[in-house]
């Protein structure tokens, strides 16, 4: 494996680090490439949402278009600077040399799981879900003790009083429909 603080070129005046490192410039490309792509991939997914204009003049495509507009510029920039030279003023990266992908694993679990089951047993729950595994996800990588009944138990709480009131907002104050598991708006 390569040296990340090595230069490239024998110049004298090329200057050590990451921006001077060939794969991680191809690397940085790639990022930038992806971003773009996923504001394109946005952009054409509001192409199929009606435009007609609703409360304050704006449409419900508003949002998407917005959205994919800063991503695509986002990822110019980053196309642009990895193309001159890589990131600049970049830090030294810290942390752990290689990924946890056990709790890669723990918190893309929940993600799935809660948009699997949100249907089936309600917001609050599948949000209290998604929340107890990206938890566990992140006390593990954190190198904490995240297997004992209490520490599920104040998460599984914590999930809830996140849950529930963002539930009880859209359902009951705004009236928006969010699937619930009961037809009451209440659960």
């Amino acid at each position: 494996m390569s040296d990340p603080t090595t230069p490239l070129s024998s110049d004298p005046g090329a200057i050590p680090g990451i921006a001077s490192n060939l794969p991680a410039v191809r690397m940085q490309t790639v990022v930038g490439a992806g971003v773009l792509l996923t504001a394109l991939a946005l952009a054409l997914g509001a192409l199929d949402i009606p435009s007609n204009a609703g409360y304050g003049g704006v449409g419900p495509n508003f949002l998407p278009w917005l959205v994919a507009a800063v991503l695509g510029l986002c990822g110019c920039v980053l196309l642009w600077e990895a193309r001159t030279g890589g990131f600049h003023a970049m830090e030294e990266p810290n942390g752990a040399a290689r990924a946890d992908k056990p709790a890669w694993v723990w918190v893309s679990a929940g993600l799935l799981l809660n948009a699997a089951l949100i249907t089936t047993v309600g917001f609050i729950l599948s949000c209290t879900l998604c929340y107890v595994l990206a938890v566990q996800g992140l006390r593990r990588a954190a190198g904490q003790n995240a297997g004992t009944a209490r520490t599920w138990a104040v998460d599984g709480l914590t999930g809830v009083l996140i849950s529930a009131p963002v539930y009880w907002t859209f359902t009951q104050f705004l009236a928006i429909n969010l699937p619930g598991l009961t037809q009451t708006g209440w659960l």
